[in-house]
């Protein structure tokens, strides 16, 4: 009887063993193939933590130092601004704001998803191949700029004034403007004080904006 129960014991221990190793074998087998199927997901259907997670950029001595720099001129300016007093003013002057009241209408009237913008930075809506580049042309500004539904500038317009290109720096930064506007595929058209009139204006406007969906197809 006791021989009967070592051998019975020895043989549940020997089944309980293998058992083990089994289950041991099916898991390395399967990690493997699990790590290529996570690899081969999409990044975004990764469950958390699975993937190589890239370390933190490290901030350099020369990152640190422009770091630095620009928050001691950011404190200079935060003392200027602090030591003066502002006051505000009209963004346009009044020959100005009559020709934007005039454009706005005609570019509304026309389609009423474009819009008119004014004193626009080229920095805010052009782009360049190299540093220098954007800087020449960051800081300069359109007078007016249409914009289409999708937020995309299309025309530049500028207003040329009595006393425009009394100087020739006036004619070097309008060249700049030009050449920039051209390269982007930009159009640029000019509206003359004292000889584009209301008439002429709201047919440019009509060659330049797209009439609405709803009178195209009427």
């Amino acid at each position: 009887m006791d021989t009967a129960r070592l051998v019975l014991d020895d043989t549940s221990l020997v089944l309980i063993v293998l058992c083990i190793l089994f289950v041991a074998g099916r898991v390395i087998a399967y990690s493997p193939r699990m790590r290529r199927h996570e690899g081969n997901r999409p990044w975004r259907s990764r469950p958390r933590g699975v993937g190589r997670r890239r370390p933190p950029p490290s901030a350099g001595p020369a990152a640190s130092a422009r770091d630095s720099d620009a928050a001691d001129l950011a404190a200079e300016q935060l003392k200027a601004v602090s030591r003066a007093s502002y006051k505000a003013r009209p963004l346009l002057n009044r020959p100005e704001a009559a020709v934007f009241k005039a454009l706005d209408a005609a570019v509304v009237g026309r389609n009423p998803s474009w819009q008119v913008m004014a004193q626009v930075s080229l920095g805010e809506f052009l782009t360049a191949s190299d540093k220098s580049a954007f800087l020449a042309i960051n800081s300069k500004r359109v007078d007016f700029a249409l914009m289409n539904e999708q937020c995309q500038v299309v025309h530049a317009l500028e207003y040329q004034g009595t006393g425009h290109y009394r100087g020739q720096s006036a004619a070097a930064r309008d060249a700049v403007k030009k050449e920039a506007l051209r390269k982007a595929g930009i159009g640029y058209h000019e509206i003359v004080a004292g000889h584009t009139t209301p008439s002429e204006l709201r047919a440019l406007v009509g060659k330049l904006v797209p009439a609405a969906r709803d009178e195209q197809a009427a």
